[in-house]
């Protein structure tokens, strides 16, 4: 896992920077120009949620595009997530991957929404997950129901430990 995230930041780091930038430099300005207090927590929390952002984008878009043979779509669940032996490369790969994906969603929309219920996490998650599922098959990738699912559990997960972080900040 750590392998694949040090890649996706080799391959966009320049988008990054000059993304970072731009957001950081504008945030800046319009803080300044509208008198506003600046909060540093949130404002590092909404710049990682930004550059978050860019590489799910960079992950769902641009890898492993279809190759010719393969099926364009799995519509039954748990179909796919158990295709690889438990505890193998792929299954941690394709399983705990997506999970681990959309962990940070959970949180950032939790955060961004302001301690908001966990069915709007799960409605949200579910709104995105099948949105970059139905691009992915327009761009020629594979829809997997699989990975909603997965993806679904993550945002749950964080969901979780935004409210755990929540509780011991408070007290």
């Amino acid at each position: 896992m750590r392998r694949t995230f040090e890649l996706i930041i080799k391959q966009i780091w320049p988008m990054l920077l000059v993304c970072s930038i731009i957001m950081i430099v504008l945030r800046i300005a319009y803080l300044i120009k509208n008198k506003k207090k600046i909060i540093i927590h949130h404002e590092v929390i909404m710049f990682v949620f930004v550059i978050y952002m860019m590489c799910l984008f960079y992950v769902v878009t641009f890898q492993d595009i279809e190759v010719l043979g393969i099926s364009r779509y799995n519509l039954i669940p748990f179909k796919e997530m158990f295709r690889y032996p438990i505890g193998s490369y792929l299954f941690y790969k394709n399983v705990i991957g997506n999970m681990l994906m959309f962990v940070p969603f959970g949180f950032f929309t939790a955060y961004i929404l302001n301690k908001v219920k966990l069915r709007w996490v799960i409605i949200i998650t579910l709104i995105v997950s099948l949105a970059i599922e139905f691009i992915q098959l327009k761009i020629g990738r594979v829809f997997d129901i699989d990975d909603v699912i997965l993806n679904v559990m993550g945002g749950i997960v964080g969901y979780i430990i935004f409210s755990i972080i929540n509780r011991i900040f408070k007290k």
